[in-house]
């Protein structure tokens, strides 16, 4: 599922609102691992488990990125050097650099002209 390691907001049946880092999801239960969560109204919470049965909404915070256009983008530039592997929403170019809604991973000319990409790519989806 697309929604891990990103920003969630989380709404139970109860009507508590939890907000953390989504780390795992069962898919059968549907039972939701966080990470440096806080339960509404402030309490800090290091890792938060949260049953399925009593989960009403899960919200994504953090806007996602169009993997897909850019590795279309990409893929002018580094011609039949990208890979895209939506399962995990990743973009792998050359090889050695990663790309996820989280940003560009890795060092070097080619990360760095990755990065350029990708940043003129948000520019351009925040217009």
């Amino acid at each position: 599922m697309g929604f891990q390691d990103r920003k969630v907001k989380i709404i139970t049946t109860t009507g508590k609102q939890f907000e953390g880092t989504l780390r795992s999801i069962d898919p059968d239960h549907l039972h939701v691992y966080l990470e440096d969560a806080t339960l509404q109204g402030g309490e800090a919470m290091p890792v938060v488990f949260i049953p399925g049965s009593i989960i009403e909404h899960i919200v994504v915070e953090e806007k996602s990125v169009d993997l897909r256009a850019l590795a279309e983008i990409l893929e002018k530039t580094f011609p039949r050097m990208v890979k895209i592997d939506e399962s995990a929403s990743l973009i792998i170019v050359a090889d050695r650099v990663r790309v996820t809604n989280r940003g560009v991973s890795g060092a070097g000319p080619t990360a760095e002209k990755v990065k350029k990409i990708y940043e003129d790519f948000l520019r351009s989806q925040a217009q």
